[in-house]
């Protein structure tokens, strides 16, 4: 849409997938993912979504019992990046409050 405006002509292994590109599960993943709570301590910071709800989610999102073993690694693997991300940021903190 953007190379359209400017006029230049389209590169498709350039333009980056849309939402109708993927399959209709992968936005429930997400809204699952997104729907947990999250576990934050403030000593540790973020430790993980809080997997009580996620059998809720699951139905509440209509999720078939064939999809589940896709369905729970794609959370687990996004709730690993969250984890990966939130101790980058809390050593970053960490690393400026020790220069100071």
């Amino acid at each position: 849409m953007m190379m359209e405006q400017t006029g230049e002509e389209i590169d498709w292994d350039k333009c980056p997938p849309d939402w109708e590109d993927f399959p209709p599960i992968v936005s429930d993943i997400l809204n699952v993912f997104h729907s947990m709570g999250d576990r934050v301590y403030p000593d540790v910071g973020y430790i993980g979504k809080d997997l009580t709800t996620l059998q809720f989610m699951l139905d509440f999102y209509q999720i078939e019992e064939h999809q589940y073993d896709f369905v729970i690694s794609t959370i687990l693997w996004l709730d690993s990046k969250a984890i990966e991300r939130s101790q980058k940021q809390i050593k970053a903190a960490y690393d400026r409050m020790k220069r100071k």
